[in-house]
């Protein structure tokens, strides 16, 4: 029996068009106007959006970064995270080995996923021509975060979050009415078997199982083990929300550790709501459509989707074109657009902020204010450029096996990441050789398992698995673990066998001594001489380099992309830099408001337990 897979989407009408104009000519208006009420001159201003972003703003972080790691990073005064284990440790090996793997994780993960989400909604909505596309959109992103910095991106984002889950909210409502319950849903997805598996009547594969309704499956069977699920995927969230660059800047943009603690409260709330808006609805539209969404074989998903390893990302985009109304159709696709939009310009900006602070003034240590945030610029404009480049990678791979590879590059090289700030940070007789031997050995071990799954890829359902018996035994989920459990071992053991940092060095950087008022000795007082000597040249040069003439027209619209201000005052004098130093490493709280998020704490706990354990 063949079956006709030329099924036509619902297009796009002239109102859902008119819509997605809006909303992102509304996005870039926002963007440019933060850029014009903002701080960009100077570092802080462009990368950590002046220390002056609301609680409200705050995304998607979890409480465990808002109540037990920001406090540490926040009495640290640091920028950016290889930075912080800078001032932890000493020495420069190690920040610069964890800036590189972070910039690598960075553009290997945030990068080909988000490019990778928005070839889907081009390709199966739009219709457009694939790279002019993500061109566009790739140069809208990066002129509004060129142009603000995090400020830019802090309040789009707000804007666009708005738009997605209210958009999500009224597709979910849409879909469970279409599908008739939660009961029916249940029903029609535990028979949604594609029609060639069905006449085939001789495989399991794409068959729906019980185990699609529980959070713990088969510990040694399931595609989500249990034990990978319950400790793996927490450690490389933990990792994710907690010294993730992309989303640790977001936190320490907040005005003080109370904003902080709630931004990370109000985005741990948000963190209820995919289960409704995005699990759910995914499950309806394989219920819906299993020949499309759940095909099997290569030859019927290239007919369907274009990509012969399955059609399974297709299945909310799908979902939207078949059952949103003109109108709310064009509002929703312009939210998964900004979605897009959302994660590139934090990836922009907070890989071009570990480059330019981390890595840039090892190549040019007497860079002035002025021309780090140059710097950051570039660095956007390169890392659009190299998003470009990824789109035919992630073409090459497919969906499935490129979301795999994505989730295990993050669980072959973060955990090593993870394990030298948790130790690092709770323990105070770590020290920088075994910190820096035990992440270098992390990610040998890492990066070594992540050679040997691309050479021997997992064969498709129903093949033969030829892979090594390691590779087909151990989950990448379970692999995290050992490999965060070998690091702390080699980082205890080292630590252990060489000399300890004296206490009085560690000052407000562990979690133990944040609070202390103390004045910190330097790690390094030969260091810390070159810092000060680099300080006064980098003053001079900066005072050399401003006239009192006036600049031209084009020098001030070069002045103003670039974030320069016309006068020598944008390089803050030793006082200012104290007074500044003193305000963001305060951990001072309102009693009153302190006591309120506490309480908030407790409540959001206890419904993420409850919704944990309602659906495991």
């Amino acid at each position: 029996m063949e079956l006709d897979y030329d099924d036509t989407l619902n297009s796009l009408e002239g109102w859902d068009i008119a819509i997605i104009v809006v909303v992102f000519v509304l996005v870039l208006v926002v963007g440019i106007w933060s850029a014009w009420v903002s701080n960009r001159g100077t570092t802080k201003g462009y990368f950590l959006a002046g220390r002056s972003m609301s609680w409200w703003l705050g995304l998607f972080c979890l409480i465990l970064l808002g109540f037990v790691f920001m406090p540490v990073y926040i009495s640290a005064g640091v920028f950016t995270m290889p930075e912080y284990l800078k001032k932890r440790f000493g020495g420069e090996r190690l920040r610069i080995l964890l800036s590189v793997t972070a910039v690598v994780l960075i553009i290997l993960t945030n990068i080909s996923s988000e490019m990778y989400a928005g070839t889907i909604i081009i390709q199966q909505a739009l219709n457009w021509d694939l790279y002019l596309s993500v061109c566009l959109l790739l140069a809208m992103t990066a002129a509004y975060t060129v142009a603000g910095g995090l400020t830019a991106v802090i309040y789009t984002d707000a804007l666009q979050s708005v738009i997605m889950i209210g958009g999500a909210t009224v597709l979910s409502v849409i879909a469970f009415i279409e599908i008739g319950g939660l009961e029916n849903l249940y029903l029609k997805f535990m028979t949604s078997i594609p029609t060639p598996t069905f006449l085939a009547g001789n495989t399991s594969c794409g068959i729906p199982t019980e185990e699609s309704w529980h959070i713990f499956r088969d510990a040694t069977t399931s595609d989500l083990p249990w034990p990978g699920v319950l400790f793996g995927i927490f450690l490389l969230s933990a990792w994710y929300f907690c010294t993730n660059q992309v989303l640790v800047q977001r936190s320490l943009s907040a005005k003080n550790v109370t904003h902080s603690k709630a931004g990370t409260l109000l985005a741990a709330v948000l963190k209820l709501l995919p289960m409704i808006l995005m699990i759910y609805p995914g499950m309806i539209s394989r219920a819906l459509w299993p020949d499309y969404v759940a095909c099997q074989d290569s030859d019927t998903c290239t007919k369907v989707c274009g990509n012969p390893n399955g059609c399974s990302d297709i299945a909310y985009i799908r979902l939207l074109l078949k059952l949103m109304p003109t109108g709310l159709k064009g509002l929703m696709m312009a939210a998964m657009l900004a979605a897009l939009m959302s994660s590139l310009t934090s990836v922009f900006n907070s890989a071009s902020s570990i480059i330019t602070l981390d890595l840039w003034v090892k190549v040019r240590p007497l860079a002035t204010e002025t021309e780090l945030v140059i710097v950051g610029r570039l660095c956007t404009l390169i890392l659009a450029v190299l998003s470009i480049l990824w789109l035919p990678l992630i073409q090459l791979f497919g969906s499935g096996q490129l979301f795999v590879y994505i989730q295990s590059i993050s669980s072959y090289m973060s955990p090593p990441i993870f394990a030298v700030y948790t130790t690092g940070m709770f323990s105070e007789r770590v020290t920088e050789q075994g910190a820096f031997w035990g992440l270098l050995l992390g990610e040998v071990i890492g990066c070594t398992w992540m050679v040997l799954d691309f050479v021997f890829i997992a064969p498709p359902c129903g093949g033969v698995d030829e892979r090594p018996l390691a590779l087909q035994k151990i989950h990448y989920l379970h692999f995290a673990l050992m490999n965060y459990a070998a690091t702390v071992l080699f980082i205890v053991v080292i630590s252990l066998l060489t000399k300890r940092i004296p206490r009085d060095k560690l000052i407000r950087l562990t979690w133990w001594t944040r609070k202390s008022e103390l004045p910190r000795k330097p790690i390094s007082e030969k260091e810390n001489e070159k810092n000060w000597e680099r300080e006064l040249k980098k003053r001079e040069k900066s005072a050399a380099e401003h006239t009192d003439e006036p600049p031209s027209g084009l020098r001030r619209i070069w002045n103003f992309v670039c974030g320069i201000e016309s006068s020598p005052s944008d390089e803050p004098t030793p006082d200012d830099k104290e007074a500044m130093e003193k305000r963001m490493t305060s951990l001072e709280e309102d009693p009153k408001w302190a006591r309120v998020v506490n309480v908030v704490c407790l409540v959001v706990l206890f419904l993420g337990f409850l919704a944990f354990g309602l659906f495991a």
